[in-house]
């Protein structure tokens, strides 16, 4: 990694508001971490590599999925992802999906999983409604506010 791919992972970093960040590749090992009052700090087991703010590798980063379009139905929302990720639309590959298009949630209903730096989040409707239609692709990283699922309140 030379400073050029440094600088466009700071811009990155700032660009979307993250505040952590961490790469291993073979005996390279990087990790960042945007601090609370005296901005970015990046640090850890990196001594031949200069310690830059905010730094995040471009290669890290998942590529921006095709946001889904608006919402066709007066009245309808969209279930959005509260964070990067991985989607995942049932606990584990051999389990029923959560929620599926005409399932009924309400708002302490799991309706997905978004697994962030090997955590499994589990993601619930925060809303009364039925599932009208599931914007994101099983296994696929999603973005920050991405819509999940469209739903119509009840």
């Amino acid at each position: 990694m030379d400073l050029k791919d440094i600088k466009a992972i700071i811009d990155l970093m700032k660009k979307n508001s993250i505040a952590e960040f961490e790469l291993e590749k073979q005996e390279f090992k990087i990790r960042l971490k945007r601090g609370n009052l005296g901005g970015p700090v990046a640090y850890e087991d990196a001594p031949a590599v200069p310690q830059y703010a905010n730094a995040v590798p471009i290669a890290a980063l998942p590529a921006p999925a095709a946001s889904a379009p608006a919402s066709s139905l007066p009245g309808e929302s969209e279930i959005k992802s509260p964070m990067i990720g991985t989607f995942y639309r049932s606990p584990s590959p051999e389990a029923a999906p959560y929620v599926d298009v005409g399932s009924e949630v309400g708002p302490d209903t799991v309706v997905c999983i978004i697994e962030a730096m090997k955590v499994m989040n589990e993601i619930k409707a925060e809303t009364r409604g039925v599932i009208t239609a599931i914007a994101a692709e099983n296994s696929k990283p999603v973005e920050f506010g991405q819509p999940l699922f469209k739903i119509r309140p009840l």
